[in-house]
């Protein structure tokens, strides 16, 4: 028995907004986003995601998240947008809709 095709993969790119309270809206609402991300990560939506931070955060004591980038597994481009667009971060306004990027992924390494 033949397991089903795999699901096209898509490579998601979501810088968070730059005006001032971006960062206070981003921490307001992490714990909703975070939750609904366990169960798409349970689900096989999201296969792999996380927080963007400064360049600064490497070295320095506090860690500043300036974007999320996540790799997810749908039947289509329109299906990621649709769920990315659902998200608290995108609903509340942390992630800037002008610079989101969706794009298909092929991996040229194995998946974690």
């Amino acid at each position: 028995m033949s397991s089903p095709p795999a699901l096209p993969r898509f490579l998601v790119y979501a810088p968070d907004k730059t005006d001032e309270g971006a960062f206070e809206r981003r921490l307001s609402v992490r714990s909703k986003h975070l939750e609904n991300a366990a169960k798409a990560i349970s689900d096989g939506v999201i296969r792999v995601g996380g927080a963007l931070l400064t360049p600064e955060s490497l070295t320095g004591a506090e860690k500043k998240m300036i974007g999320s980038a996540m790799i997810y597994e749908a039947e289509s481009l329109e299906a990621v947008k649709a769920i990315v667009e659902s998200d608290i971060y995108y609903t509340a306004g942390v992630w800037d809709p002008e610079r989101l990027v969706i794009l298909p992924f092929v991996a040229a390494t194995p998946f974690p």
